[in-house]
């Protein structure tokens, strides 16, 4: 077999990710060589455009960085948005569920929780106990 003939299979970033959030993982991007976990998953590192990646388990804890109400006709009931500062770098936005939208705070401590939603696997945050 030539060295061309070789199957490399084809990085999925994205749909890997949310494999993983479908299995109940909650799983972050980072160089192989030394570097900061990130996120959104994608081919290469920002900054460095680093291409050797490999997944690492995140440690699921964090602070909201930013909140927002989301106000919807009844019978929908009101949700917040939030942007959380990951313990190990990143910034995403997800949702603060278990508590009144109203309820979360800038700086609050949150951890990670996985719900299935429609069949798949959504990260969401709940307050840090």
């Amino acid at each position: 077999m030539a060295a061309t003939d070789i199957a490399i299979p084809p990085l999925r970033p994205a749909a890997d990710y949310q494999a993983f959030l479908d299995e109940g993982k909650f799983m972050l991007l980072k160089p192989r060589k030394g570097g900061a976990p990130f996120f959104y998953p994608r081919l290469a590192a920002p900054r460095t455009g680093d291409r050797d990646l490999e997944w690492v388990p995140a440690s699921g804890r964090g602070t909201v960085y930013s909140v927002t109400i989301v106000s919807q006709k009844p019978p929908a009931p009101n949700h917040n948005v939030v942007l959380v500062d990951l313990e190990e770098g990143p910034r995403l936005m997800s949702r603060v569920i278990g508590i009144e939208p109203t309820a979360v705070r800038i700086g609050m401590a949150v951890k990670a929780k996985i719900e299935q939603v429609d069949g798949q696997g959504v990260l969401f945050f709940e307050p840090a106990e």
